[in-house]
């Protein structure tokens, strides 16, 4: 089959780029920055932005499956995430239904259930995204859903935080600060479970959306890991990796939100609020409505997930450098974080 991937260079990007090239599809990947990668004699590389019509209208052409995973991240302007999320999906959707693309994936976030008062969350619960991430994601859903009237077959995923290699964004903290030897803070006892996803069996999932019949795959999916642990013990698997015989360190957690708010807001934290928010409460979905309807498996739990990320930081830390961003793919600017490493 013929892929397009809209943020192909990125984290989830090239992960799926080298998923569907192991079961021998064609790839061709839309993204502004750079798809800097082995992969790239093997991939049609189309460099610009889902914001333009003409450039989508091209990227679309003799394609079978969009996955719409372009996103402008919350660290980014609110001007340039709705831009991203809502006018970048509207153009690709309307270049889909004008193309009769048979496929579309749009890549949302669990993210729209904002701060919820109940698990496990499930796709009918109400949506009260966070912050501009959050809300922009619930309106591209609505785009998607409307096309689904205009006769796509439009596949909506919501992820748990993903992880895995190349990964790095916020979970680069807790890496780094393992291989150092040193302790990491957890907000609150830490004893809430918190679901995550290993990228890999993210790709499993598009590819039934891919595949699965249109009836069955025209909807709206949770997608998570099936065996997860408490915040606590996520952490405590990468540090008890480093070998250094540090422990999680509980902090009383509405002191420790207020502040992380209060350095949000002078914009000297990288934390944004749904991540500081959810840290210390029970964070997880039903991914009942995906395995039943499309056969999903998750083949990795919450600690097989971070283990492969940790090892993946070790083997690729060096040539990681300095560089910093607002991408999962590199460590996020730390602010006065860069500090409070030192006090663990």
């Amino acid at each position: 089959m013929r892929y397009l991937i809209t943020g192909g260079a990125g984290f989830l990007g090239i992960n799926l780029c080298r998923h569907l090239l192991a079961e021998n599809h064609q790839v061709r990947s839309l993204d502004i920055a750079p798809f800097a990668y082995p992969e790239r004699p093997r991939v049609e590389v189309m460099d610009g932005d889902i914001r333009d019509p003409a450039i989508v209208a091209r990227a679309i052409e003799n394609i079978d499956v969009v996955v719409h995973a372009a996103a402008a991240l919350p660290l980014a302007p609110p001007a340039e995430i709705f831009s991203t999320a809502v006018q970048g999906t509207a153009l690709l959707l309307d270049a889909a239904v004008a193309q009769q693309v048979p496929r579309f994936i749009f890549i949302s976030s669990t993210a729209v259930y904002g701060i919820p008062e109940h698990h496990p969350l499930r796709e009918t619960d109400r949506l009260q995204g966070v912050g501009p991430y959050g809300e922009s994601k619930i309106q591209a859903e609505a785009l998607c859903v409307s096309a689904r009237g205009r006769g796509l077959c439009s596949s909506i995923l919501r992820p748990k935080s993903f992880v895995g290699p190349e990964r790095l964004g916020a979970f680069e903290l807790l890496y780094r600060w393992a291989y150092a030897g040193r302790s990491f803070p957890v907000l609150g006892s830490g004893a809430n479970r918190y679901q995550l996803l290993d990228v890999a069996d993210l790709c499993a999932a598009i590819v039934l959306c891919a595949t699965a019949p249109r009836e069955r795959a025209n909807d709206t999916f949770n997608v998570g890991a099936a065996q997860f642990g408490t915040m606590r013990e996520n952490f405590q698997v990468v540090l008890d990796r480093a070998g250094h015989g540090r422990r999680v360190v509980a902090l009383p957690a509405q002191p420790a939100i207020w502040l992380l708010r209060l350095l949000e807001i002078l914009r000297l934290s990288p934390l944004y609020r749904w991540i500081y928010e959810t840290a210390a409460a029970e964070s997880f979905v039903s991914i009942e409505k995906i395995a039943t309807q499309l056969g999903f498996q998750p083949r990795y739990s919450n600690r097989d997930a971070l283990l492969r990320n940790y090892d993946w930081y070790v083997a690729h830390r060096q040539e990681l450098g300095s560089r910093t961003g607002v991408t999962h793919r590199v460590a996020w600017k730390k602010g006065i974080l860069a500090l409070a490493e030192y006090f663990f």
